[in-house]
């Protein structure tokens, strides 16, 4: 038996309830999948903005510094005697950072400066960092790049973008350790940080956010979507089995009892009336499909109950028409048997010898 079978066998309320399932199951699974691309897209629109926002927060912080505080106080300060390293861009973006970072809503964020040959080791890139720098040493058209990075702390989105070398008084302090000045020399060493050229992209500005707080927000999202569709889809199915059966299936039973009455042999007319003024009249007051049906089921059994009755009547009729001819029958075999002759001869001389004149 396959399972069209096993379908055709169940009750109405049963197949409504296994299709309804099947559509349920469909529909989750398409809207879930649906939902869970569009909540996962969401999510790394939510945290691109966020890293975005750091990294044009970092950028102005470095023009700022390169533009303004640099050119101030190299008018002040013998270069070559003293280094304030706050007038160096990237420490001045580190230094904001790590205010920044006070914030425990930004705790969890890192900044980097990284770079194939920093000044300071501490900015020196990783083997990931370092194919995101020679992606855009290929690619000079390439302005950002994001995405996930798995780390044993967890997943973390990313965004970065190109560090290259577009003034030329960067030059002063990465060209050579010759040509760079002499409290920077004392500071950094000689062997970091030089070989410089212009226009070169020597590293890249990246930030980083933890990713599993706003993804695990949008799977709670899917989740709750699931919970209340399945609670609404519960609601739906036991309503539709109500309506189901108090709408549809209970006004069918009467009909369907009529109709196994008026399939038996000797239909038992009280039972149908009976069974009509049950169910029946209720249907055919109906304005919908079932009220149409229950008229015409209503006429159906009376002209089967005027049927009947006609034919009962036939019936009878034929009964005694049948009697009447099997007595004229049976009258004409007694008469036509040798023994009614004798006794109607015998009868006949009896009668003669009464009436006969000789014998009074």
């Amino acid at each position: 038996m396959n399972l069209r079978d096993l379908f055709c066998r169940l009750k109405l309320a049963s197949q409504f309830t296994v299709l309804l399932s099947l559509i349920f199951i469909i529909g989750i699974g398409l809207g879930g999948f649906a939902l869970s691309q569009a909540l996962e897209h969401q999510a790394k629109t939510e945290i691109s903005d966020r890293a975005q926002l750091v990294m044009h927060l970092m950028g102005s912080v470095s023009s700022y510094t390169n533009d303004q505080v640099t050119p101030l106080l190299r008018t002040q300060l013998d270069a070559q005697t003293a280094l304030v390293p706050q007038s160096i861009p990237s420490v001045a973006s580190r230094q904001v950072f790590e205010h920044l970072q006070q914030n425990g809503q930004y705790k969890d964020y890192i900044y980097k400066s990284a770079a194939l040959n920093p000044t300071n080791l501490a900015d020196k890139s990783d083997l990931f960092e370092a194919k995101l720098i020679e992606r855009f040493q290929n690619d000079r058209m390439l302005k950002t790049l994001s995405g996930f990075r798995n780390t044993t702390e967890g997943q973390l989105f990313y965004s970065s973008q190109p560090l290259a070398i577009t003034q030329e008084s960067c030059l002063v302090c990465h060209s050579t350790p010759e040509k760079a000045p002499k409290s920077h020399v004392d500071r950094y060493g000689a062997q970091n940080g030089y070989g410089w050229q212009l226009n070169e992209i020597v590293g890249t500005r990246i930030v980083y956010l933890p990713a599993n707080e706003v993804l695990s927000h949008a799977r709670q999202a899917l989740f709750m979507f699931v919970c209340i569709f399945s609670v609404i889809f519960a609601l739906v199915l036991l309503l539709v089995n109500y309506l189901l059966k108090r709408r549809v299936i209970q006004p069918l039973k009467p009909m369907a009892q009529l109709a196994e009455q008026l399939c038996l042999e000797k239909i038992d007319t009280t039972e149908v009336e009976a069974l009509e003024r049950k169910g029946l009249n209720k249907i055919a007051k109906r304005a919908d499909e079932l009220g149409q049906l229950g008229r015409i089921f209503q006429r159906m059994v009376r002209e089967v109950l005027d049927r009947e009755q006609k034919l009962a009547a036939q019936l009878h009729r034929l009964r005694v028409e049948i009697d009447h001819n099997q007595r004229i029958q049976q009258v004409s075999e007694i008469e036509a048997t040798d023994y009614f002759q004798k006794l109607q001869r015998s009868a006949k001389q009896i009668r003669d010898q009464w009436t006969d004149p000789k014998n009074q």
